[in-house]
């Protein structure tokens, strides 16, 4: 109580992308490209490390590695005791020199034919137990200064800045929560002395307390004895009332069980009785349950054929309804068709008027055009015959 708790620093995002850059996929073809590079190195390491305990067991490898390695391995281990000899013997140094270039270049070749076939690489990784050496411990110290190359790589300098800060903030956070915990120390020892002070002085008030205890014990031995003496006396005085009771109790405890008995032979003839009405009850129960089923299975039997009946007839009612909506289409259109082909007849009897009242006209105007011609002609005809009766009359 009444202690003061340390906040909690809040690490924002972008803060954990800077502590942990390695959750990061590189976006760089120059960081790809390094990283491809450590990661080759170390694979180069880890299988150098595997060749010495491969060329100890050559023959017990030598199915799984094929014979081009094989045949690579024992010739590098020949050049590695050629070495181990002339490093023992020194004197020939163009010879040791010669036969060193041959060995790195042999440790080459062998690299090159297990890189080029990883899975063999792979294989062997697990099949081969090598015990802990110093060159663990470089490949160790190597992988970590990959990981620190990649962390370097992939922290900007904005990022490396924000780590900085980050950093500083935390060591002030760490500072403040170490001055906190200091001052909480201080108040716990504070409490921890005040509390040994109250034990002590409470140990002392229960030294003090039983030796009132002891004494008052002395003092009332004599009339602790008094009072057991008179205990007795009453306990004696007890157990004869005890006695007297317990005979009227047994006294009234045979008047229950006689009276007990009466009423459980009594209570057993009524209870045969009603066992009897309760089987009567039961049978005409189940009589009544079985009626009721059997009614509810024929109402259930009718209700499905009804529900059949009601299904089939809804699936008549809804053909028809789809038949009735294709008729009554089909039955708008014809009376589209036949108002149409009334407007048509109409309007070709209007026309067959027209055509009517037009070649009545025209019949009565060739009629009196006729007339006219006929009565022109005959009023000519007339005139000419006149004229030739005048020039008789004047010759004779």
């Amino acid at each position: 109580q009444g202690m003061a708790t340390p906040g909690k620093a809040e690490i924002p995002l972008g803060a954990m992308k800077v502590l942990d850059p390695r959750q990061v996929k590189p976006d760089c073809t120059e960081t790809e490209r390094i990283l491809t590079v450590l990661d080759e190195t170390i694979v180069k390491l880890e299988i150098t490390r595997l060749i010495l305990r491969i060329i100890g067991s050559l023959e017990r490898y030598a199915r799984m590695l094929g014979p081009e390695i094989t045949s690579s391995l024992l010739e590098h281990q020949k050049l590695s005791m050629e070495v181990q000899r002339l490093l023992s013997s020194p004197g020939d140094e163009e010879s040791r020199i010669d036969v060193e270039q041959r060995l790195k270049c042999s440790l080459r070749n062998i690299l090159r034919l297990f890189l080029a076939n990883p899975l063999l690489y792979h294989g062997l990784k697990y099949e081969v137990r090598v015990r802990e050496s110093p060159a663990d411990v470089f490949i160790k110290a190597f992988m970590e200064l990959r990981d620190f190359m990649l962390e370097r790589l992939l922290t900007s300098p904005e990022e490396e800045k924000e780590k900085i800060r980050l950093m500083e903030d935390i060591s002030l956070q760490v500072e403040k929560n170490t001055e906190i915990i200091s001052a909480l120390q201080e108040e716990l020892a504070a409490a921890i002395q005040t509390r040994d002070e109250e034990v002590k002085r409470k140990d002392k008030t229960i030294e003090n307390l039983k030796t009132s205890i002891e004494n008052l014990a002395k003092g009332c031995k004599a009339e602790i004895q008094q009072i057991m003496e008179e205990g007795e006396k009453q306990q004696k005085e007890h157990e004869e009332a005890s006695q007297d009771r317990c005979a009227r109790l047994k006294q009234d405890i045979q008047r229950l069980r006689a009276h007990y008995n009466a009423l459980v032979l009594k209570h057993r003839a009524s209870e045969l009785v009603l066992r009897k009405e309760k089987c009567k009850t039961e049978r005409e129960i189940q009589k009544w349950v079985q009626k009721y089923d059997t009614d509810m299975s024929e109402k259930q039997a009718a209700y499905e054929e009804l529900q059949a009946v009601y299904k089939e007839e809804k699936e008549q009612l809804a053909l028809l309804m789809e038949k009735h909506t294709l008729l009554l289409q089909e039955y708008t259109e014809i009376e589209e068709e036949h108002r149409m082909l009334k407007e048509k007849e109409e309007e070709a009897a209007r026309e067959e008027a027209r055509r009517n009242k037009a070649a009545t006209c025209i019949q009565a105007f060739w009629k009196g055009y006729l007339v006219r011609s006929i009565y022109k002609s005959k009023l000519k005809k007339g005139k000419g015959k006149g004229k030739g009766k005048g020039k008789g009359k004047g010759k004779k």
